[in-house]
């Protein structure tokens, strides 16, 4: 077996050790070899101080093998999703790290029609990687680069189209400095919204944030949406496929609450992953149907099910009447038309049903997690009563019979090992993270 370069979201890992120009240059040898040395890619990059180096050397395997290169420049993740299916590109390829640190890079493909690659196809780009399997085509063949800049302005004009929101809106967007920095206020302007921006200015030190959206990195957005009396609030991660809102009251959502909110607005099946709580069950329309960590999973079976819309806890959320790329501008843009028109998001979320919610991780290396997790089901099985269900696509997950319920699981794009789970009592709650933790502890 080839060794693993993909993750749960892509390759990704600090520059320098784990990411480098060489790795880029030969997964782009790799994809041109995958598609046989034919067709056209979209490239995109993020705002990340390296991404220009890793656009150059991941273009230049690809036109060395023979395929053509279509240059977007810096943009948000979706729009590379939504230009490979719109310009009938063969794949996309994204330079993004997503919500790690400054430190971090990584690559991302994407098919035809603006879906992530599955992990199978991930695998064959390992083993073609791993094989050396790559085809430097003459110099009379060798691939065409082109650049287009119009491609942005029809994505945005699209994006407006599929909302209707209440003229005057009062919206703050923090864009963490990253990709959707440019695009993201000026959809949101276009759309009708009155917008105040926070770290809009692309800048891949993320001076004013760090691009993970949490409690932690939003203190000056919430405190602003309450300053100015906004109507919402929305926080981008790094390359802005992710999107979370603070309420009116500068309380910043529940991830689930969130998710089951704007679920409810479709009819039909949706899906989510492991990880998504109870209230999901409890709050759509359709069957909850749900998948392994990761965007990819989720699109997977929303085609395989014709669902209605899918999404992680995180803030991915894919809409698969626009494009199969996850969009935390769309994502946005769809929470301000549903606040424009049913009221105020405080009482939205109130009518969703929360229970106690933990989520912890736990630092450990890519080698501990292997062990820690090989006999993690047997080792919680041995400490639990009252079990109903074991479900192992994705890590370990426990239901019990007062339907609370844990999962363990490696995480795909860091050195930890999260716990997640949820009760209906708190001390209940408590107790279940305590002796996970323990016994992760113990196993270290």
């Amino acid at each position: 077996m080839a060794e693993r370069l993909f993750g749960t979201s892509g390759i990704r890992g600090k520059i320098g050790s784990e990411v480098t120009c060489e790795l880029a240059l030969n997964v782009g040898k790799s994809l041109a070899y995958y598609l046989k040395n034919k067709g056209t890619v979209v490239v995109g990059y993020d705002t990340r101080t390296t991404n220009k180096m890793l656009e150059q050397a991941i273009s230049a395997g690809l036109l060395e093998s023979g395929v053509d290169v279509i240059e977007i420049g810096m943009v948000p993740t979706p729009l590379v999703g939504y230009a490979t299916e719109k310009l009938d590109a063969d794949a996309g390829v994204m330079i993004t790290a997503s919500h790690n640190p400054s430190q971090y890079n990584g690559i991302k493909l994407w098919n035809k029609n603006g879906m992530a690659y599955t992990q199978k196809q991930e695998r064959e780009i390992e083993e073609i990687y791993a094989d050396k399997s790559y085809i430097s085509v003459g110099w009379q063949d060798i691939g065409k680069l082109s650049v287009n800049e119009e491609i942005k302005g029809q994505y945005i004009d699209d994006l407006v189209d599929m909302v209707d929101i209440r003229e005057g809106l009062k919206v703050v967007i923090d864009c963490a400095s990253g990709a959707g920095s440019e695009i993201s206020p000026l959809v949101f302007r276009k759309a009708g919204c009155e917008v105040t921006t926070l770290n809009s200015q692309p800048d891949g030190f993320f001076p004013g944030r760090n691009p993970e959206p949490n409690v932690e990195n939003l203190q000056t957005l919430m405190k602003t949406v309450v300053a100015i009396g906004a109507d919402l609030g929305i926080a981008h991660d790094g390359d802005a496929d992710r999107m979370i809102t603070v309420d009116e009251k500068g309380n910043i959502s529940p991830f689930d609450s969130l998710l089951a909110l704007i679920s409810k607005q479709f009819d039909g099946d949706i899906v989510t992953t492991v990880d998504a709580g109870l209230c999901m069950d409890e709050s759509v329309n359709g069957e909850v149907i749900r998948t392994p960590v990761g965007d990819v999973n989720v699109a997977e079976v929303i085609i395989e099910k014709n669902a209605a819309f899918g999404g992680e806890p995180s803030g991915t959320w894919l809409h698969p009447d626009f494009c199969m790329c996850p969009d935390g501008i769309l994502s946005g843009l769809r929470m301000a038309e549903i606040v424009s028109k049913e009221g105020k998001l405080s009482d939205l979320l109130a009518e969703i049903p929360s229970y106690p919610n933990i989520r912890e991780k736990i630092t450990c290396s890519k080698e501990a997690k292997i062990k820690v997790m090989e006999n993690m089901e047997e080792l919680l099985k041995s400490v639990f009563d009252d079990i109903s269900d074991v479900n192992s696509i994705d890590g370990v997950r426990l239901t019990f019979g007062d339907d609370s319920w844990v999962l363990v699981r490696p995480s795909g794009t860091e050195d930890y090992i999260r716990i997640t789970l949820e009760s209906r009592d708190t001390q209940r709650a408590e107790e279940i993270r305590d002796i996970c933790v323990k016994i992760i502890n113990e196993n270290l």
